[in-house]
């Protein structure tokens, strides 16, 4: 098993449609988080040994599609928002680990709203990118319901 970091993960135990957990979606994600689906303001900083740097909102949103739940954000104090899950009693943040030992508050935080994220058409499309890569690594999902797209 591997060894997980990310906020939530010791209790993250439910099953989307497919049977998977968030801890296999980190697995599958970890593999496909890339420069092109990180945030352009810290693409730059982003590498393969920082994947979470710049992927919260794309990831918090993707998983809603599997999990429903809602999506909250942590204040940056900056303006920003971290993003993480909160589907019923379970709280987990796949992309936590981007704050090294940094502990954040995921308490009282706003919920946050897709049309608002999405508003930023390039935030859109790092999610569809995000989104297709994950789907083509999934079985059982058929060709035309993906929309190709891959990390250079």
């Amino acid at each position: 098993m591997a060894a997980y970091k990310f906020y939530g993960w010791e209790s993250a135990d439910i099953r989307d449609e497919r049977g998977l957990t968030p801890r296999e979606y980190y697995d599958l994600l970890s593999e496909i988080w890339c420069a092109e689906t990180c945030a352009p303001r810290m693409r730059s900083d982003w590498s393969p040994e920082d994947k979470t740097l710049g992927q919260c909102s794309i990831t918090a949103f993707l998983l809603q599609d599997l999990y429903g739940g809602k999506v909250f954000g942590v204040p940056l104090g900056d303006g920003n928002y971290h993003c993480f899950n909160v589907v019923g009693d379970c709280v987990f943040d796949l992309t936590s680990e981007q704050f090294g030992d940094k502990k954040l508050n995921y308490t009282d935080c706003p919920e946050q709203f897709r049309e608002t994220h999405f508003a930023k058409e390039e935030k859109r499309q790092r999610y569809e990118l995000l989104k297709a890569r994950l789907f083509a690594r999934l079985p059982g999902i058929a060709e035309t319901e993906l929309q190709r797209g891959e990390c250079g």
